[in-house]
């Protein structure tokens, strides 16, 4: 006769397994968090150096642009000129703007030259002859110009090289002259849009007024 033992066995269950699957999960949702948070500070702190930046460059622009202005410099787009306040050859003014790192103005439109006529001086520009060939300081060739009624001319044979702005009309203003003659002169600084755009010290774009009360009227006894 067989005889069967009822002996319960107690059934033992190993959690060890899940338990490691769930804290593997939680230890991966803290690394995204702590690599979300890390992202956060990184982006505050670039936008902090961005506005540190921003401040800085600010504070340069408005630096260079007193510094000008307290120099004599006007600006209109995209330079800034400077006026004379005494007269020298077309040579001696060339290089007392290329001394202020310039050069003579360089009419490149209609606007720039209403703008130069404004200053209602008798003024060098850095335009010359050569060989029969008009060219600007820059070496560029002339290709748009305002001469006055029957100039240029070289006027009683003289040799008339360098061009002055004599008469107030925009259209028909320029005058050459002998390079030796004493004349008021303009230096012409290109500078990017973006320093200048702003107009920190030019109200309205022009401000004549605020170089030409400097000057004394200036008459010559002839025409050329």
């Amino acid at each position: 006769m067989v005889r069967f033992d009822h002996t319960e066995v107690p059934v033992q269950m190993d959690y060890v397994n899940m338990t490691r699957a769930s804290s593997q999960g939680g230890t991966d949702a803290v690394t995204g968090r702590n690599v979300y948070r890390l992202v956060a500070v990184v982006f505050g702190l670039l936008c902090v150096l961005q506005a540190a930046l921003n401040i800085s460059l600010r504070l340069t622009t408005l630096h260079s642009s007193n510094s000008h202005r307290r120099q004599g410099w006007v600006y209109f787009p995209s330079s800034l000129y400077y006026i004379s306040s005494t007269t020298r050859s077309w040579s001696s003014s060339r290089a007392d703007c290329l001394r202020r790192g310039a050069d003579l103005v360089v009419i490149n439109s209609r606007e720039e030259q209403a703008f130069i006529v404004k200053f209602n001086l008798r003024v060098w520009i850095g335009l010359t002859e050569k060989d029969g060939t008009w060219k600007w300081v820059d070496r560029s060739q002339l290709t748009e110009s305002y001469w006055a009624a029957n100039e240029p001319n070289n006027y009683e044979g003289t040799k008339e090289d360098c061009v002055q702005i004599r008469f107030g009309d925009i259209n028909n203003s320029w005058n050459d002259v002998t390079c030796g003659e004493q004349h008021f002169w303009i230096c012409e600084k290109i500078v990017s849009d973006g320093a200048y755009s702003t107009r920190l010290w030019v109200k309205g774009g022009l401000l004549p007024g605020l170089v030409v009360s400097r000057h004394r009227t200036h008459t010559e006894k002839s025409n050329h």
